[in-house]
């Protein structure tokens, strides 16, 4: 099979769809409104679909990898947004070494886990 794919984009679910709605774009993301319950959110081409639907254990089994230039400038970034005093139950995870590369970690406001990573080269 033979793919010419162009983009994947993730569906995630939200306890407080305003509340993630807000916390996405605090975290840079542009969002274009589907409807009343959907919104896509985008980073260049990157993207995610975000749901006005929360199943725990569907949130909680949640992990997205977003690959990042520059892992140390990034954990930097989202420590000067101030995330975890701006929302409920957002956590974040320092940055952590591993054989292949580097990742800090982003619990959202429902539980999506999000690792930030670079790969060693």
């Amino acid at each position: 099979m033979h793919h010419q794919a162009t983009s994947i984009r993730p569906f995630i679910g939200a306890r407080n769809f305003d509340t993630s709605r807000r916390f996405y774009q605090d975290l840079g993301f542009e969002e274009r409104i589907l409807g009343h319950d959907m919104s896509l959110f985008k980073t260049g081409d990157l993207g995610f679909y975000l749901q006005d639907a929360y199943v725990k254990d569907w949130i909680d089994n949640t992990m997205i990898f977003l690959e990042v230039d520059d892992v140390d400038r990034y954990w930097n970034e989202l420590l000067a947004l101030d995330l975890t005093s701006k929302y409920e139950h957002v956590k974040l995870t320092p940055i952590r070494t591993y054989d292949w590369g580097k990742e800090c970690f982003l619990h959202d406001p429902s539980g999506v886990l999000w690792h930030f990573g670079m790969f060693s080269r």
